[in-house]
């Protein structure tokens, strides 16, 4: 990891969580989110502020999300992934009510899960000094099929994934979020341009494959391309 640097000290965490359509998934994922915010109770934080923002979703998440009370839920047709991290971070700026340089914001996607040391290890990057966070992803292999799960293990070896930017597990400090413009009104790669624009401002970056953020091997994504299109791709890539 790059992050060396100490800088003042992370008084709320802030995660965002873009949905479209992902009532299959988002139960867990707001499951897993809730279990990993316990863990940042050894740093004395209070519970992260969660925010789901559902972008014109047609199937039962809005129902699901109304389970989780302590889960802020908004709804929008921008049918932008780049919109709703954007809106889903100003929404939880305004409700963390600290000052954005003791603000951290996590984001994952709807259609996956985050590991318990998620938080913490976001934390503890940023108290390290880490002006931004980049994880990794992984999708179970065990439901890809037999070609694409060989295909994804000939490519991912031991830091084959570093440098590779995805929006399920990516952090930023929100004054370094405010000063590069935040997420990108786009339908794609809002989170690898926000990250072209942290590194030309030379922001510190802590990057890691450990704790990844399990994904979904689904080979249709809610948009072209992203990480369906990538795990579709794979077997054309392998021959």
């Amino acid at each position: 990891m790059t992050a060396t640097i100490q800088r003042a000290t992370i008084e709320r965490v802030v995660v965002v969580v873009p949905a479209r359509d992902e009532a299959e998934t988002l139960a867990a994922c707001l499951d897993s989110i809730i279990r990993s915010g316990r863990a940042l109770e050894r740093h004395g934080m209070r519970a992260p502020v969660i925010v789901l923002v559902l972008d014109s979703c047609t199937d039962g998440s809005a129902g699901i999300a109304a389970e989780f009370p302590s889960v802020i839920v908004a709804e929008t047709n921008a049918g932008s992934v780049g919109r709703s991290r954007a809106l889903g971070a100003a929404i939880g700026l305004e409700e963390a009510d600290a000052d954005p340089g003791a603000v951290w914001i996590a984001t994952t996607d709807a259609d996956g899960s985050v590991p318990e040391e998620w938080l913490a290890q976001h934390l503890d990057c940023a108290l390290a000094g880490a002006d931004a966070f980049v994880g990794a992803v992984v999708p179970p292999l065990d439901d890809l099929d037999p070609l694409r799960r060989h295909a994804w293990l000939s490519k991912h070896h031991p830091g084959a994934t570093l440098g590779h930017v995805h929006g399920a597990n990516l952090g930023v400090r929100a004054d370094v979020y405010l000063a590069v413009g935040g997420f990108a009104p786009v339908a794609l790669d809002e989170d690898v341009a926000m990250v072209e624009r942290l590194r030309a401002r030379d922001a510190r970056i802590a990057e890691t494959e450990l704790h990844p953020v399990t994904t979904s091997a689904r080979l249709t994504g809610r948009v072209d391309g992203g990480y369906a299109g990538y795990l579709r791709g794979l077997i054309d890539e392998a021959g």
